[in-house]
């Protein structure tokens, strides 16, 4: 536990409500629309010629919907991609003139009212079988309004996506019987994009070019937040970053490039003095290996802190950092609360009412994914579920 020379950097936390935190809060996730911006310019430069948009799912990725995608609007951003149709009836109201896309496709029970949803709310499905071509082609012939979409293909990940073959027939069925919806958009997600070495990367690339050959005038789009960085020969007409955009880490074993924007803090409740060899949290999986001073914090897993993150005897868990000093969780993560060692830190430092960073400017939050097993994605999307949200 050493002390950090950058301490006296600590990110300033505007309230997106009031100055100063409550009284009464006891875990914050604060969140910085101007690195989120500042990382949504960074990823369309990167992107080159083509146009950058920004994937606003699952929350903006914890990060709050309807702000991020203000912020993202701000910095220029035009196209967004949600996964679920309510995403996309939230975003439409915040983004009136923005074009949204559904990752999932036609999500619902195939009935003209689930057809309407996405007309009435301005939303493209990405469609990604036959199934979802004959129901939308169906019902904007029901309509006689040629509807946009996007055709989704599979070149490698197995999961959504029309296939190669399905590309060539439909490319040659349209040339004598136009479909009754207007295909904006082809796309496909690489599964590997995060490892620049893998050779699924090239082999998805190459499969990706054979279909945008079947429809060379529709825009065509390949790369998440990891394409973006695997460079030009990716980009294709639009690109689509995620997880950089939150200053998640793209590439594996690289450095981050991106700013930090997510922050999560949680207060010290009490601390106390625990002799050595004497048993932590439930399970009493970690004893003391000294004459310990605890400190329990207003975080569980209940607020999404996952539980893996704990640690016992046979496993270091993971760290928070207080002030310029770093201390390691011991023993279990519980429901709403969690134990760390601050045997190191100064008393006047690591006392009850001063906030530790679970993550953040001065814990990497793919550090603290790694350590509980996980990545970055799901800490973020999980996270802050009781926690006063601000937003700076």
């Amino acid at each position: 536990m050493s002390k950090d020379p950058s301490s006296s950097r600590l990110a300033p936390h505007i309230a997106h409500l009031s100055a100063g935190a409550p009284p009464i809060a006891g875990s914050e996730l604060s969140v910085d629309l101007k690195a989120l911006a500042a990382n949504y310019t960074e990823l369309a430069e990167k992107s080159g010629s083509a146009e950058a948009s920004a994937v606003i799912k699952a929350d903006a990725y914890g990060t709050g919907l309807e702000e991020a995608a203000k912020a993202l609007w701000q910095a220029g951003c035009r196209t967004f991609f949600i996964a679920h149709p309510q995403e996309g009836a939230r975003a439409r109201s915040t983004l009136p003139e923005a074009t949204l896309y559904a990752l999932n496709g036609l999500v619902g029970d195939d009935s003209e009212a689930a057809m309407a949803y996405y007309r009435d709310h301005g939303i493209r499905p990405v469609l990604g079988s036959y199934e979802e071509v004959d129901l939308w082609n169906a019902y904007c012939a029901s309509i006689d309004e040629a509807l946009p979409c996007a055709l989704h293909f599979d070149t490698g990940m197995n999961r959504l996506g029309l296939s190669k073959k399905a590309a060539h027939q439909l490319s040659e069925k349209w040339l004598s019987q136009p479909p009754a919806f207007t295909p904006t958009l082809i796309m496909s997600h690489l599964a590997c994009g995060d490892d620049p070495q893998h050779p699924l990367n090239s082999t998805q690339l190459d499969r990706f070019r054979a279909i945008r050959a079947c429809f060379p005038d529709i825009p065509a789009s390949l790369a998440n937040s990891a394409g973006v960085f695997l460079g030009p020969d990716f980009h294709f007409d639009l690109t689509r970053p995620g997880i950089a955009l939150y200053g998640g880490l793209a590439i594996n074993n690289r450095p981050n490039p991106m700013q930090t924007v997510v922050t999560l803090k949680s207060r010290i409740l009490s601390t106390r003095h625990v002799p050595k060899g004497q048993s932590v949290s439930y399970g009493a999986t970690e004893v003391t290996k000294r004459d310990s001073r605890l400190a329990i914090i207003n975080m569980g897993y209940a607020d999404g802190y996952l539980r893996t993150g704990s640690s016992s005897d046979q496993r270091k868990g993971a760290r928070v950092y207080i002030d310029g000093y770093e201390a390691t969780i011991i023993g279990r993560i519980t429901m709403d609360l969690t134990i760390i060692d601050v045997t190191d830190i100064p008393e006047d430092i690591a006392k009850r009412g001063n906030w530790a960073e679970l993550f953040g400017p001065h814990m990497p939050i793919d550090e603290v994914a790694a350590i509980a097993g996980t990545i970055g994605y799901e800490l973020l999307t999980n996270l802050g579920l009781r926690s006063l949200r601000r937003y700076l």
